[in-house]
């Protein structure tokens, strides 16, 4: 079962912008998928034309097998979505908002107290319950739009960058209780994300976008996989002379300033051969670390190649 497909989608807006240009995508039910793409790419017209929002001008779009526009209202209701920006009413209670969206889906009072409980306990806004949502941090904020989106049991949840302006703390809590809703309770989730960071860590599968056409689909394991280099930067004990490493032109290593160097190391060759040339020359090493997550190299690397 396709917990979502896109075929031939195009959406041409009033102003003859092509936002999409006749795209297809499925993502398999059970899936964790990212999209990633940079702005304007097509992102958001995507969701608004799976969420409702948008009317697509060709093409079909399913969501569990329902047509997104000849049978909206049980396609509707297979979807909860998390928006980039809040809107619920800062004025309102957090258990109040989380009740409220479950009677827009027919769900009745004593019932969607029952599961606001739940959700709200296992997002750590219980205690929160009673206080207006203007009070709350801006994460507190993210966590109650999941909670909301949650309230009717949705079989596929769409995440428009959820964890934008959140703590590192507190994204590693909701990172872990969207993997648990991935995989102990089957919720398909489709991410989108500035953190590719998280595409690494959290999806299967990845598909980017640029200019409203889809340039690459794998999983995340074979797109990793393909990697042929990673930049290091590392930091050293003492200063060195900018001559001193051009004896490493072989790694590619610039100089950033007399403590930090910048070096490629390909696929094919090992870091620890670098860190042995550097101890040769009588360059010791304090630290070392990736220049970007792996991920971010390889989306930037493909957005280049296709231009």
């Amino acid at each position: 079962m396709q917990a979502f497909s896109v075929k031939n989608l195009v959406k041409t807006y009033s102003n003859d912008v092509q936002a999409l240009k006749g795209i297809n995508l499925h993502v398999d039910e059970g899936d964790f998928f990212g999209l990633m793409g940079a702005n304007g790419a097509g992102k958001t017209t995507l969701i608004g034309i799976l969420t409702g929002l948008v009317n697509k001008t060709s093409g079909d779009a399913q969501v569990f097998g329902h047509d997104l526009q000849a049978d909206a209202v049980a396609a509707k209701r297979m979807i909860g979505v998390v928006p980039q920006e809040f809107n619920f009413s800062m004025f309102d209670k957090v258990l109040d908002i989380v009740v409220w969206q479950g009677g827009y889906f027919g769900i009745n009072t004593n019932e969607a107290n029952t599961r606001a409980e739940n959700i709200l306990k296992q997002l750590d806004l219980w205690d929160k319950r009673d206080k207006v949502a203007r009070t709350l941090s801006g994460g507190m904020k993210r966590r109650l739009m999941i909670a909301r989106a949650l309230i009717h049991k949705p079989r596929f949840l769409i995440l428009d960058e959820p964890t934008a302006g959140v703590d590192v703390e507190l994204r590693q809590g909701m990172w872990t209780y969207l993997e648990k809703l991935n995989h102990q309770e089957g919720v398909t989730i489709l991410l989108t994300t500035h953190y590719l960071e998280e595409i690494e860590n959290l999806c299967k599968n990845v598909a980017i976008i640029k200019t409203g056409e889809i340039i690459k689909e794998d999983s995340v394991a074979s797109l990793l996989a393909s990697a042929n280099q990673t930049t290091y930067i590392l930091n050293l004990q003492s200063e060195v002379d900018p001559q001193t490493i051009s004896d490493l032109q072989s790694f590619a290593v610039t100089f950033v300033d007399p403590l930090t160097l910048e070096a490629v190391v390909h696929k094919s060759e090992s870091v620890s051969v670098l860190l042995d040339t550097l101890r040769q020359l009588g360059i010791g090493v304090a630290g070392l670390r990736p220049k970007s997550n792996r991920m971010e190299e390889l989306f930037l690397n493909i957005l280049n190649t296709n231009k």
